[in-house]
């Protein structure tokens, strides 16, 4: 049974965890803390990878008082040398008397051995305290863990009667300011941002992160940004290839090396990947393992119709980012995703909504499939 301090603290190590929202990839985002008969006297969370672990961190806050405490961390402590030594060790060392973790790490490396290795140490474990909250935090990297693809988060937007832009193509702007500086956000947690051809050659989008550095002198971390490209139709001259934010990954169809257009663009800084195709198209099963063996935990697209409703269509989404402006566009514009009639409403894809939020004057909503 928790004490309410119990949650207290936890809930603290959640907070300190989401610090690392935009900074951990790929590693998880931790949080933890130490305390003494109900007195906090560490905390520390994981900042970046090949730094400190936040139990380690919290461990050099606490000190010598952390002989003998309580410790509440987000994630089951590692008992593996990755970038960083096993915290278990550090743990041991230090003499804390209990660890509480919110919940178990699905890395094959750890998965119940940092558990272990803690209790023969005599060190008092328990599990499962706010275990949902911490699994909401890193729902990207147990998803590539446990089923080697990444989490799929599908971002668009729309006015209030479905469509994406005017007939014509314009689009700027269906959302207000505060919805586009949301949306920066949610690039910079992503680990890749991805999209299709058809939206450079259609929007010649950059899909970089323009916020404000995260800390003072040092540049903030860009994802990766990714396009689906089969025929390799991206201009070199693309904004993503000369504006500069960070790696651009080119996956296609073209398995030649001497092909003139991967020239060009290899020329340009892309770098790019031959995946296979389906019926003349990427198969997109595929390039989701391939993200996974890249380490990238979550992947936003932002995409046209064609491509999110593909992945929608083969069951690859694992969210809906829906942003809705106060406009009405009338049926001759463009649609929001483009699927086949299902036949009957039963059969129609069904999302469910788990989050609404209002930002200026537009709503974005989260959903996810009912099957998730």
């Amino acid at each position: 049974m928790f004490s309410d301090f119990d949650r207290f603290a936890m809930q603290r190590a959640l907070t300190l965890a989401a610090r690392g929202l935009e900074t951990t990839d790929p590693n998880p985002r931790v949080g933890c803390v130490i305390a003494q008969r109900g007195r906090i006297v560490g905390e520390g969370w994981h900042e970046r990878a090949g730094e400190a672990h936040a139990e380690v961190a919290a461990l050099a806050a606490a000190g010598t008082q952390a002989r003998g405490a309580d410790l509440y961390v987000t994630l089951e402590p590692c008992s593996h040398h990755g970038r960083t030594p096993p915290c278990v060790e550090a743990l041991a060392a230090a003499q804390v008397a209990r660890v509480v973790y919110a919940m178990g790490d699905p890395n094959p490396q750890v998965d119940g051995r940092g558990a272990a290795a803690l209790r023969a140490a005599g060190i008092g474990v328990e599990e499962g305290l706010l275990a949902a909250e911490a699994a909401e935090l890193n729902a990207g990297f147990i998803k590539r863990m446990r089923h080697g693809r990444p989490l799929v988060r599908v971002k668009l937007a729309m006015s209030l009667d479905g469509r994406t832009a005017l007939a014509s193509g314009e689009s700027r702007w269906i959302t207000g300011e505060a919805a586009r500086t949301d949306v920066q956000h949610w690039r910079a947690r992503s680990s890749a941002v991805l999209t299709g051809v058809g939206t450079v050659l259609a929007d010649d989008p950059r899909l970089d992160v323009r916020l404000p550095d995260e800390t003072p002198g040092r540049a903030r971390r860009q994802p990766l940004r990714i396009v689906l490209d089969t025929r390799l139709r991206t201009p070199p001259a693309s904004r993503l290839l000369q504006a500069g934010g960070g790696e651009v990954l080119i996956l296609t169809g073209v398995t030649s090396a001497d092909d003139p257009r991967a020239a060009a663009l290899a020329a340009q800084g892309a770098r790019l990947e031959s995946l296979p195709t389906d019926a003349g198209r990427l198969a997109l099963p595929a390039v989701l393992d391939r993200l996974a063996e890249l380490e990238l935990n979550e992947v936003l697209v932002e995409a046209g119709a064609t491509l999110a409703g593909e992945l929608l269509l083969q069951g690859l989404i694992d969210e809906l980012l829906l942003y809705v402006g106060p406009r009405l566009l009338g049926p001759e514009a463009r649609s929001l995703v483009t699927l086949p009639d299902p036949g009957a409403l039963e059969r129609a894809p069904t999302l469910a909504f788990f989050e609404m939020q209002q930002l200026g004057e537009d709503l974005r909503l989260r959903l996810r499939p009912r099957q998730a």
